[in-house]
């Protein structure tokens, strides 16, 4: 793998632990999503699904909300410099 990302000057890794949901915005999006649908009930998997659909995209036009679960799992999305 050494070679294979060594030849690639354009790749840039990260080692990151085994597990950690705290270094994945992901984590972060399912949490809020999770809250916005508390105490809601659905009668049928298609309306659940058509909700959950709507606040994904909700979440999509605010990007004040994504920056910042972005910044709470400490990434940076500035490009690395040239090497």
């Amino acid at each position: 793998m050494r070679q294979l990302i060594a030849a690639r000057l354009w790749l840039t890794v990260y080692q990151l632990p085994p597990y950690a949901p705290e270094c994945n915005p992901v984590e972060g999006v399912w949490s809020h999503l999770k809250r916005s649908l508390a105490n809601l009930t659905k009668h049928s998997l298609d309306q659940l699904t058509a909700l959950v659909k709507t606040r994904l995209k909700r979440m999509q036009y605010r990007p004040g909300l994504i920056e910042g679960l972005i910044a709470k799992a400490g990434l940076d999305l500035q490009p690395p410099e040239a090497r």
